[in-house]
């Protein structure tokens, strides 16, 4: 199928840079930020973080190669008469080809019933305890509730094209978001389980629609304040206007993943995960970071590492607002297994997140401080 949006642009990478959702920092920030909010029965998907961030822009990397993946990513239910009239449409995708007809409905995109699927197929893979394919699975779902929390993937006027505000959706989701990704901070309220899971996809979709304004809006100041659209002084503004809403999306977003998972999980029978479950992908590239011990704590945690070769790596803490306050190892390390000791001293007490990073890649652990 020939989707629509390609047709009417001039060149296959603007398509995909308007259908990349928050982009690649914005799609990392939601999916490692979805354990904020995992409750006191999740403890064992605290090995999923780095996991779902690395994967979360998955879904976009397919396009290039599937052509049936980009209408997953957008819905213009704008352009449903009975949304317009009643504000809602019909919840299986079978029902709405039945009302509009297959073409329209995939020419409008099937973002909702996509992520619907992803979540069944996790469920699917925790019955039958495939925990490498389910975190592949649970990264995919982060991905589509992402782009169902924002707003330029749920309307006909994608772009601003209607509106003289051409070129917003880029300008949003990846030119404001890479300049002030550091300032969108948040905490997160344990999840819960979802009864109706059409209901609550279709609902925050709903409720993410009437963005779509507010963003056009934030565009126009911004234009009015900077006189143009590349500027730093544009970028400013439309932070300036838009940082509120938009904290409020990336938070909702991260939540609502977790919400997902959980449900998932509970639909599945809450399967036993265990420590050594999930084999993280960076650990085949000769470098794994252990969860830090004890965890939580108050006094002093030991942060272990294993390296396959000498290797240059750099142990980082950072708080759950993004701000580093500890650097425990910096240096070149040789093979073999490591051990460090983190005294959080004057410390709050709270969530933080212990990063190991060298050339092969990133990992991260989420620790606890009493």
């Amino acid at each position: 199928m020939i989707n629509k949006k390609i047709l009417l642009l001039p060149a296959m990478i603007i398509a995909i840079v308007l259908l990349s959702g928050w982009g690649q920092t914005g799609h990392y920030h939601i999916s490692q930020r979805a354990s904020l909010s995992y409750n006191e029965h999740m403890q064992d998907f605290d090995q999923w973080t780095s996991i779902l961030a690395a994967h979360a822009s998955d879904a976009d990397k397919r396009k290039s190669t599937d052509p049936n993946e980009s209408p997953r990513h957008y819905i213009d239910i704008d352009n449903y008469q009975l949304f317009n009239e009643t504000g809602r449409i019909p919840q299986t995708l079978d029902s709405v080809i039945m009302l509009s007809g297959s073409y329209f409905v995939y020419d409008q995109g099937v973002l909702p019933w996509a992520t619907m699927r992803t979540f069944d197929s996790l469920v699917s893979c925790f019955e039958r305890y495939d925990w490498e394919k389910a975190v592949l699975f649970a990264a995919d779902l982060g991905h589509y509730v992402a782009d169902g929390h924002m707003p330029m993937h749920l309307t006909r006027n994608y772009n601003g094209q209607f509106t003289g505000n051409n070129g917003i959706h880029s300008r949003y989701e990846s030119t404001m978001i890479n300049a002030y990704i550091s300032q969108i901070t948040y905490d997160g309220s344990p999840a819960e389980f979802v009864e109706d899971v059409p209901e609550y996809v279709f609902g925050y979709i709903y409720q993410n629609y009437s963005y779509v304004d507010s963003i056009l809006l934030a565009d126009d100041y911004a234009k009015s304040v900077s006189g143009n659209t590349g500027s730093q002084a544009y970028k400013q503004a439309l932070w300036e206007y838009s940082n509120g809403f938009t904290t409020h999306l990336f938070k909702n977003a991260s939540h609502a993943l977790a919400d997902l998972i959980y449900t998932a999980w509970v639909h599945a029978g809450t399967p036993e995960l265990g420590s050594s479950s999930i084999a993280d992908p960076l650990v085949v590239q000769g470098i794994l970071l252990r969860q830090n011990v004890p965890n939580p704590f108050a006094t002093s945690t030991n942060i272990a590492f294993e390296l396959l070769d000498q290797t240059d790596i750099t142990i980082e803490i950072y708080n759950a607002t993004g701000q580093r306050v500890a650097i425990p190892a910096n240096g070149s390390y040789a093979a073999g297994s490591h051990r460090v000791e983190w005294q959080p001293a004057e410390t709050q007490s709270g969530i933080y997140y212990l990063i190991l990073t060298s050339l092969q890649g990133r990992q991260m652990r989420k620790m606890v401080v009493q």
